[in-house]
């Protein structure tokens, strides 16, 4: 099979190449991809920074955001049959560690990261663990069940809390900050505002719903403006993984308020640690997506009417051949999510 493959350390290093076909253990399935995204994560591993020195080990097939069918099951396989259309959980856990016997999978300390860790699904064929397939319902769109991934990324931190009613500010304009637009007003926000230095994809926050973007480069946000708002944000949703962003979220929330911090902020960030204490500022670190009561949100948003919007954060698609293609556009952040198609 054709795999895309993270052959050498350093900057690029992808190079398109032939891999034996897996073979499924009899815990897992063989899966045929169909279609693929190139995720924040892929381009970290590309640019080979700090993170991906020390975590990536060369030779690897990279990537792990995928929608497939499944050609072939293991012998204990009782899930899932040839023939249906799945994705994946790309976080693997232990199932014997405190976290994952006590229903918290997705803060298992001992996770392997598919397309991290392991072999990912930039490939014809994976091999899949059954526990962690999703199966998909065949009337939502290809593209948009191969973002199931990221999307759950958005769906765990909008919904970390309750926002009905509530005054909602998205630092970071990004895929998974623009698919927290339209699932934080599904859940009933007042006003939803984001902030980025991307007047295209800020521009994009506006079709999905926004109801206040701003510039950080050029503009400050500016609560008097903001309809019914007369203290602060409710609610904050860290997208950005900037520090300048995190303290103007901060600096701009209400006495009480509420943050999901998703972005992976630099170590050594400073914050103002007197307003998180003298406003009694709640901060909840968010990995991944819980398993799998994300998943079912996700899906039941989808299936009552949010693909309409998801599907205008998709805004490329190429053939796998043309990988290198994607991944520069990617790195220019100049799109939304990015399809790889491998039918």
């Amino acid at each position: 099979m054709k795999a895309i493959v993270k052959k050498t350390a350093g900057q690029g290093g992808l190079v398109l190449e032939e891999r034996p076909i897996p073979v499924p253990t009899s815990n897992e399935v063989l899966i045929k991809i169909k279609k693929t995204a190139i995720c924040g994560t892929d381009v970290h591993i590309y640019n080979w920074d700090d993170w991906a020195k020390r975590t990536i080990k060369t030779p690897q097939i990279i990537g792990h955001e995928f929608v497939g069918e499944v050609v072939e099951v293991g012998a204990n396989v009782t899930n899932v049959s040839a023939g249906q259309l799945v994705s994946g959980e790309g976080h693997i856990v232990c199932g014997v560690c405190r976290q994952c016997i006590t229903g918290f999978q997705h803060m298992c300390a001992n996770t392997v990261g598919v397309g991290v860790n392991m072999d990912g699904v930039f490939a014809e064929y994976t091999a899949f663990p059954a526990k962690n397939i999703w199966k998909c319902d065949p009337q939502i769109p290809l593209n948009i069940l191969s973002i199931l991934d990221p999307l759950g990324n958005a769906t765990h931190t909008a919904l970390s809390y309750n926002l009905l009613g509530e005054d909602v500010l998205i630092t970071g304009a990004g895929p998974i900050g623009l698919m927290a637009v339209p699932i934080a007003k599904r859940a009933g926000a007042r006003n939803v505002v984001i902030t980025d230095i991307n007047p295209k994809r800020l521009e994009m926050a506006r079709q999905l719903g926004a109801n206040l973007t701003y510039d950080v480069r050029t503009e400050k946000i500016n609560i008097a403006e903001i309809p019914n708002m007369l203290q602060g944000f409710d609610i904050g949703l860290e997208m950005s993984g900037s520090a300048a962003a995190f303290n103007q979220m901060i600096n701009s929330m209400i006495c009480g308020g509420k943050i999901a911090i998703l972005g992976i902020l630099p170590v050594d960030s400073l914050i103002n640690w007197d307003t998180v204490v003298f406003r009694g500022l709640t901060l909840k670190g968010i990995y991944g997506r819980e398993m799998f009561n994300t998943w079912y949100q996700m899906t039941a948003m989808l299936q009552s009417g949010l693909v309409e919007d998801i599907q205008k954060v998709i805004t490329h698609e190429f053939f796998y051949t043309d990988y290198a293609e994607a991944f520069e556009i990617m790195r220019m952040g100049e799109s939304g999510k990015i399809i790889l198609d491998w039918s």
